[in-house]
């Protein structure tokens, strides 16, 4: 086994003359010689450093204007604010901690800021690479983040997304599968799953696979929340799905062996994974905003990453204030470009032999979602390409379904015509068509669900979902597909700090959320009748109180925001989602994370914890509806 050390980087230095400049409050320092941009903070009676960098998605920070006491920075990206301190953000509130430096003296009385890096798991019994024959490592794209490896006579596939929608009826494939996708599950030796978005664990591909192949071996991530929380659920027959710790390698056969990571900003649900067979790597960062922490092995043989942004409601969904649709236009555009240089960044330090651009590939196809379709403009994994290789000797793919890239040969000469072998002329590249039928009328069916005939519903569900003791207020509203109210629709209040419904707003201070449920089309509305705590019409905008707030949904590896503020406020969702979610316990991200809403809002404050909860923490079984339908009748 070979020896690892946790090793000590210097990532800076100040002179003694520089230390005596110093002045109390925000400093921020750039390290000439490495380009890398630090923050230090000076009080009275201790010096504390970090990274600027936001935890969030890695945005620089600036100076906070806002801030009168002199401690806070604003990240550029998103607006998030960290108290530098402390080191703890404030923006949102009860959310992450900053990394902080190491700071030390040197023999100069100069002043030395270090980063304790911990050993790195794939340095353990490490490999020296041997000579690959053609043909017995390749890497097939199939569709999405699905990837097809042949590694010597063992198979393995990444995140099988093949049939389906993904998020309720948001997101669908924009690649048409190659036609013989089905029987490439079906003889793979393992199915690696990222993570538990439905773009990455789709039950009805594994349903298909499930049907020959029940004990197919599966593995995951230890995560908090564990990637099959719902599996029973599902209905799918799956018996081999294996849990494995991070960091280790999971021995497949004499030469082939994989180690799954932990993403560093959401370690309870993002991982990636390191495959390496014969000594040779390949790593796949999936969708993961800091895998590893940002630690991640050099010039591996091929990594492949997500590319394409736009995976979040924000700011499509939004109207309102600010959000004109040339502001919204111009947002994207400058966040898809922070979004290119990053990965092109992130490339060019990693140094891989061979880059392929993926886990982007979705188009929000439903006739519904034109809008979104239109807005949300994503990137173009050639441009990123372009981008890399004018800044680095890396290597660049850019896959087609069925397409497959022969790592032998790639490695030993890039030119060689045969590295590459695209699919045969003629082969259909985009999907044209979709099947949404069978699996609108799942979500349509829960509309007219017993459960909704009782208004004691909306108290018995957030009773279940346990998220109390928060000064929130929340307001849900049903209505149609237009997004007009919906005549006999729900319209309630959530008071989170002591979980009650109240007819009227509480007089206390508090953030207020409103929210809005669509009725699908050709559906009706619940007959139940109205009660104390049910509202039962929904106001015009313009007669709501001026003091209000609303959610911000953001995701790039698919994230929510909830946003408060002073500002009249509203948001839509369509029913038909968030009454299949209720019904059924599942995780708020199919109504914000598949574009089913329509919100307003104006200065932000994120709720991380009620954020967080509701797509995280909720329960791991579903409310007991056949109780509570016995309690009611």
């Amino acid at each position: 086994m070979g020896s690892i050390e946790q090793t000590t980087e210097i990532l800076l230095c100040l002179s003694p003359a520089e230390v005596a400049n110093l002045k109390e409050g925000i400093t921020f320092v750039r390290n000439k010689s490495t380009g890398k941009d630090y923050i230090l903070y000076k009080s009275k009676s201790h010096l504390r450093a970090c990274k600027n960098m936001c935890k969030h998605q890695g945005g620089l920070f600036i100076k906070d204007i806002e801030d009168l006491d002199g401690r806070s920075v604003r990240c550029t990206k998103h607006n998030w604010k960290l108290d530098v301190s402390t080191m703890k953000y404030i923006n949102p509130p009860g959310s992450f901690c900053q990394d902080e430096l190491v700071v030390e003296k040197n023999e100069e009385n100069g002043l030395l800021f270090l980063e304790l890096n911990p050993p790195n798991p794939w340095d353990s019994e490490p490999r020296s690479p041997e000579d690959l024959a053609f043909g017995e490592v390749q890497i097939t794209y199939l569709t999405h983040a699905c990837m097809d490896l042949k590694l010597g006579d063992k198979r393995m596939v990444f995140d099988p997304w093949l049939i389906g929608p993904a998020f309720a009826r948001g997101w669908w494939l924009l690649h048409e599968p190659p036609s013989d996708w089905l029987e490439r599950l079906y003889q793979a030796d393992l199915i690696y799953i990222s993570h538990m978005h439905s773009d990455h664990l789709s039950y009805p591909t594994l349903k298909k696979v499930a049907g020959r192949r029940p004990d197919i071996p599966i593995y995951v991530g230890n995560t908090e929340r564990p990637v099959f929380w719902n599996l029973k659920r599902s209905g799918v027959q799956l018996t081999n799905i294996n849990v494995v710790p991070f960091g280790i390698w999971q021995q497949v056969d004499r030469n082939l062996r994989f180690m799954i990571l932990m993403d560093g900003v959401h370690p309870e649900m993002d991982t990636c994974i390191i495959v390496e067979y014969k000594g040779h790597k390949i790593l796949n960062t999936v969708d993961c905003t800091r895998p590893n922490g940002g630690r991640l092995p050099m010039k591996v043989d091929l990594m492949m990453s997500d590319f394409a942004g736009g995976a979040s409601g924000f700011p499509m969904t939004f109207s309102g204030g600010k959000f004109t649709e040339e502001w919204k236009a111009q947002f994207i555009k400058t966040e898809r470009k922070k979004l290119l240089n990053y990965k092109a960044r992130l490339v060019k330090d990693l140094q891989p032999r061979i880059y392929c651009p993926f886990a982007g590939y979705f188009v929000e196809s439903h006739p519904s979602d034109k809008y979104i379709k239109e807005t949300n403009i994503k990137n173009d994994p050639n441009e990123l390409n372009n981008l890399i290789k004018k800044n680095s000797d890396v290597l660049t793919w850019t896959p087609r379904p069925g397409a497959t890239l022969d790592l032998g040969r790639m490695l030993k000469d890039p030119t060689d015509r045969k590295g590459i072998i695209e699919p045969p002329e003629g082969t259909k590249i985009y999907k044209d068509s979709w099947d949404f039928g069978p699996y609108l009328r799942i979500l349509n069916a829960a509309v007219g669900d017993e459960i909704f005939r009782h208004s004691c519903w909306i108290k018995e569900y957030f009773t279940w979902a346990g998220f109390k003791d928060y000064n929130l207020v929340v307001r849900m509203i049903e209505t149609d597909e237009d997004f007009s109210p919906f005549p006999g629709g729900y319209d309630y209040l959530v008071d989170f700090l002591d979980l009650s419904f109240p007819k009227e707003r509480p007089s206390r201070e508090h953030p207020y959320e409103e929210g809005s449920v669509l009725n699908p089309p050709n559906t009706s509305a619940s007959t139940a009748s109205p009660t104390p705590k049910i509202h039962r019409s929904c106001p015009d905008l313009a007669q709501l109180p001026p003091t209000l707030s609303s959610f911000r949904f953001t995701r790039v590896n698919h994230l929510l925001d909830i946003i408060t503020w002073i500002s009249k406020s509203l948001i839509r969702s369509r029913v038909d989602v968030i009454r299949h979610v209720v019904k059924n316990g599942l995780l708020w991200d199919d109504l914000y994370i598949g574009f089913q809403t329509r919100l307003q809002r104006d200065p932000d404050v994120y709720h991380h914890l009620f954020w967080n909860h509701f797509q995280i923490k909720l329960p791991l079984t579903p409310p007991n509806w056949k109780s509570f339908l016995m309690y009611c009748g």
